[in-house]
């Protein structure tokens, strides 16, 4: 029963012992408590009970009941770290039973053999042990038995061979009443997606585990740590970190498994590592190896040594010593048959390159090399990466080119796979390293057109092909309408100061619920075959419109200027200057958006004539005089471009990549030409432009007050021409795709639009902060505008900083009346930028607002 129903085995055990049992029972009722407490309670009072178990079945006599108890007893010090003690254990157990208890005690062994990474042993124990529980018909252990087994083949990396035992596994767990081991069976299918490279899959699986985990009400910590494995594989290593250390700090409160917190340890310091923070990650690798040598458990404490390597290279730690114990970690782990090894071999390459060491560096980048044939995408990537390093000390920039090229094609492939924008977006950050060395070998070849095929290669990705359609998900649909709710009544509550903590926290729930269901997505966009064609680019660029694209290499910002027919290179200034400059800007602009500011406007045209001299240089007097798309990188998403003083009379458009920009050139308008305008409430100007544009567009859809509810403006904006939106917005760094704008019955959000079968096809924002975006991934954009280029929008006009209300009607006049005579949005935003009033606070406002795409 313990792993069927735990909490009622655990209180007929207790009931057992108050009815004063013989020794047989009180020796069952104790090892089951034992058992109990061993799997999700306090590992001491796991051991005693498991002890009184063990001496109470001596006194009764029964040679296969104490077999039986020695085995649990075994598997708990294991557990405890005293891995000497639960071997022992374990060998008297198979040395007392006989038959089918010998068989149900070597499949104990073979797990914790499996703990501490002894897979051979652990397989030959379950080999030995699956014949006879078949020939016993134990439905129930042999399910465990060949549970067990595929996990241990995933763990060697023999993913078919885990997959036929897992179904197999399946098929005779759905005999029985087991729930927590038909739980655990859902857990361990998540974790053989994973293996096989299907994370939406797992990611579901997961979660599907751990309802059933809940309703058992028993913790979840190996689950906890695989879900860790699969959300730093998704690019989300932050969250990764977060639950690790949240399930050591449960364990550690209830006095649980040390083997389970060493795990966790690792898991944390792997996911700090990926999130950039080194130190922690050093700590918690440490803390990690020194459990796992105290547990005696070799291949996790070889793995844990890696992990902690990792962190002090990324701590700008280097030497030959560091350059040996990655190599002997590699060649650890390679006996060990662990999927790992390539990318410890991958390492020692790296810093030995780093220390001018080619011959050594050699040696372990060609060992590393070899995965790139074979295996899951991640360990391909590997391998070209490592191929990638070859060519470049070997001084071969056709070599280094063909290396990156393959492995973002390994990575492009896994990307498709995924639905949700997000996971795309994140998923680039594994290509980040070969998209570096290609843009630096094609620098270094002197071609500024392959340098800008290579800054498109991994630019904005994500955007290239729209996200997968949320799912006809009932559930999905109830949680983002109770969101909506939840979040009006909370944003009413602070209206009113009001208290809303519990408001608060509903609102966290929902928003996990709902992200937790769009990253299960799978993929349905098959890749389409599309290069970027620096012709076609130029072609359709023309002789008057010039392209900038603003490519960083070694922290230097180089301007790629397309247009007349080629393409030319120019050094700007370093990007954490412009960053800093940048900021300085925003923060500008935010003082200039209430009266009274008007001497910071001398102060922030002086940044902005710095920032053209660090993102621009040279570049800037080369622009012409026709209109300039700007493609900058995505640290600098927050520059107000029409703030540079070579720009700022300019017909100006901004595009995440040059190829968004081409599908949006070639975009074509919908049938129709509905326009729809949207006015949500607490705006202190009322939304005063919209009353003056419906009359502009006789015919357009008007919705505000009450018809300016989520649902109908959804359908609405589906298929329009032209939308205006007036509406607060705000902008979620920890989470932007629950950026915002409010409307009538709460917010509408990115989530909300991805739902469209086409966003409009032109979108003007009339708010606060709607051009704000999370940088992502290797070069990547989330955020609500970023959202509606892949659904069908072929231009937007939003702002990227905070803005007067007031000051942005006359603004929204304007640019309609551009629009109105047949200007496209950058146009009309120049011309209504040129017929606001002179002063600061409608100046600030003009540079706030940028045209994107190119519509």
């Amino acid at each position: 029963m313990v792993f069927a129903a735990p909490n009622d085995a655990l209180a007929r055990a207790e009931g057992v012992l108050d009815a004063d049992p013989t020794p047989l029972h009180a020796s069952v009722a104790h090892q089951v408590i034992g058992i109990w407490q061993r799997d999700w309670g306090d590992m001491r009072i796991a051991l005693y009970h498991l002890r009184r178990a063990r001496d109470l079945a001596a006194r009764a006599e029964s040679a296969d009941r104490e077999a039986d108890v020695l085995a649990a007893l075994g598997v708990a010090l294991v557990h405890a770290g005293r891995t000497q003690q639960g071997l022992a254990a374990l060998e008297r157990g198979v040395e007392r039973g006989s038959g089918h208890t010998r068989a149900r005690v070597l499949f104990r062994r073979a797990y914790a053999r499996w703990v501490l990474g002894h897979h051979r042993e652990a397989l030959e124990d379950v080999r030995k042990a699956i014949p006879v529980l078949r020939q016993m018909e134990d439905v129930i252990w042999t399910a465990r038995a060949l549970t067990l087994r595929a996990t241990v083949h995933l763990a060697v990396g023999a993913v078919d061979r885990a997959d036929a035992d897992f179904t197999a596994a399946e098929a005779l767990w759905d005999t029985t009443g087991q729930e927590h081991d038909k739980a655990d069976a859902v857990e361990s299918r998540g974790l053989a997606a994973f293996r096989s490279g299907d994370i939406p899959a797992a990611l579901r699986l997961l979660d599907e585990a751990e309802e059933r985990y809940a309703k058992l009400g028993t913790p979840t910590f190996m689950l906890n740590i695989r879900r860790c494995e699969v959300l730093m594989a998704a690019g989300l290593a932050r969250e990764a970190l977060t639950e690790a250390d949240a399930a050591i700090a449960v364990l550690d409160g209830i006095g649980g498994q040390s083997t389970r917190k060493a795990e966790l340890l690792l898991a944390a310091a792997r996911a700090a590592r990926l999130a950039g923070e080194a130190h922690t990650a050093i700590a918690r690798a440490d803390m990690a190896v020194r459990l796992f040598a105290g547990q005696r458990r070799g291949w996790w404490e070889t793995h844990a040594r890696l992990v902690l390597i990792e962190a002090r290279v990324a701590a700008g730690r280097s030497s030959g010593r560091l350059v040996a114990d990655t190599a002997a970690v590699a060649e650890r782990l390679a006996s060990f048959g662990a999927p790992a090894a390539p990318a410890a071999s991958l390492l020692a390459g790296r810093i030995a390159l780093g220390l001018g060491w080619r011959a050594d560096a050699e040696q372990h980048l060609a060992v590393a090399a070899r995965s790139r044939r074979s295996g899951p995408p991640l360990a391909r990537m590997t391998g070209w990466a490592a191929q990638a390093l070859r060519a470049q000390a070997a001084g071969s920039g056709r070599g280094v080119l063909e290396a990156c090229r393959r492995g973002l094609d390994v990575l492009d492939a896994h990307r498709m796979t995924l639905g949700a924008s997000e996971l795309r977006a994140r998923a680039t950050e594994q290509g980040a390293e070969l998209a570096a060395l290609a843009q630096q070998a094609s620098l270094d070849s002197g071609s500024p057109r392959r340098l800008l095929v290579w800054s498109e290669r991994w630019r904005a990705t994500a955007l290239s092909t729209p996200p997968t359609r949320p799912p006809a998900d009932p559930e999905l649909q109830s949680n983002l309408t109770a969101f909506r709710e939840i979040a009006a009544r909370a944003e009413a509550a602070r209206m009113e100061a009001r208290p809303v903590p519990a408001l608060e926290r509903e609102q966290r729930r929902l928003e996990r619920e709902i992200r937790s269901r769009t990253l299960h997505m799978r993929g349905d966009a098959p890749e389409d075959g599309y290069r970027f064609d620096p012709g076609r680019l130029l072609e359709r660029l023309g002789d008057d419109v010039r392209l900038a694209e603003l490519a960083v290499l070694d922290g230097r910002v180089q301007v790629l200027l397309c247009g007349q027919g080629r393409v030319r290179r120019y050094e700007a200034g370093l990007l954490a200057d412009a960053e800093r400059e940048a900021e300085h800007v925003q923060a500008g602009l935010r003082r200039l958006a209430h009266p009274g500011a008007e001497g910071r406007l001398a102060v922030v045209e002086a940044a902005g004539r710095r920032l053209e001299e660090l993102l621009l240089g040279p570049a800037a007097a080369h622009l012409g005089g026709g209109p300039v798309v700007v493609v900058p990188p995505a640290r600098l998403h927050r520059v107000p471009w029409a703030l540079l003083p070579s720009l700022r009379e300019r017909v100006l458009s901004v595009s995440p990549s040059a190829s968004s920009w081409l599908r949006a050139r070639e975009t074509e308008p919908p049938p129709g030409g509905r326009h729809v305008l949207v006015r949500g409430p607490g705006l202190a100007t009322g939304g005063a432009e919209v009353p003056h544009l419906a009359g502009r567009y006789g015919g357009s859809v008007v919705l505000e007050y009450a018809d300016a509810r989520v649902p109908r403006v959804l359908a609405e904006l589906d298929g329009a021409e032209l939308a205006h939106i007036a509406a607060h917005g705000t902008f979620r760094a920890d989470s932007p795709l629950f950026s915002d704008l409010r409307m009538a019955d709460g917010p509408l959000i990115v989530h909300d639009f991805e739902r469209l079968d086409r966003s409009p096809y032109r979108i003007i924002l009339s708010c606060c902060d709607t051009a704000r975006f999370a940088s992502v991934g290797a070069d990547e954009l989330l955020g609500l505008v970023t959202a509606l280029l892949p659904l069908g929008t072929a231009g937007v006009v939003a702002s990227s900083a905070p803005v007067n209300d007031a000051a942005v009607v006359p603004l929204m006049l304007a640019l309609h009346k551009g629009l109105s005579q047949g200007l496209s949005l950058a146009e009309a935003l120049r011309d209504a930028r040129a017929a606001l009033p002179g002063d600061a606070l409608h100046q600030a406002t003009g540079w706030a607002f940028s045209a994107f795409g190119a519509a």
